[in-house]
């Protein structure tokens, strides 16, 4: 069964992403969430993002809430933060596969890439 998994890391302050607020969508008509989460200590979600029938082939977006991460934090950047919400889009194409996506964080920049 295909499934859909992310982590946080925390490459400012050398530590996992705790905490952070995670939304999924499917990228079509509806604009709501179809899964959110929260960060555990290790900077993951302690179940899949997608899984089981829900995950079908198609266009995704998760969400991160980075600047409500780095305001918890204690790391304000003035009265607007530049990077708030980290939106990565992506596709999924093989229902059968694990799609990990994980995210390097900063408060000035990211990185992803397709994990395993």
């Amino acid at each position: 069964m295909g499934r859909l998994t992310t982590h946080v890391l925390d490459i400012a302050n050398g530590c996992p992403g705790a905490g952070i607020r995670i939304e999924l969508f499917r990228v079509d008509e509806n604009s709501q969430p179809i899964s959110s989460a929260t960060t555990n200590a290790d900077g993951r979600c302690d179940a899949p993002m997608l899984a089981g029938k829900e995950f079908i082939p198609g266009e995704y977006e998760l969400v991160f809430h980075a600047g409500e991460y780095f305001n918890n934090r204690g790391q304000e950047d003035g009265k607007h933060r530049f990077l708030d919400r980290v939106v990565i889009r992506f596709g999924i194409n093989q229902a059968d596969e694990h799609y990990h996506v994980p995210l390097l964080l900063s408060p000035f920049g990211y990185s992803t890439y397709r994990g395993s």
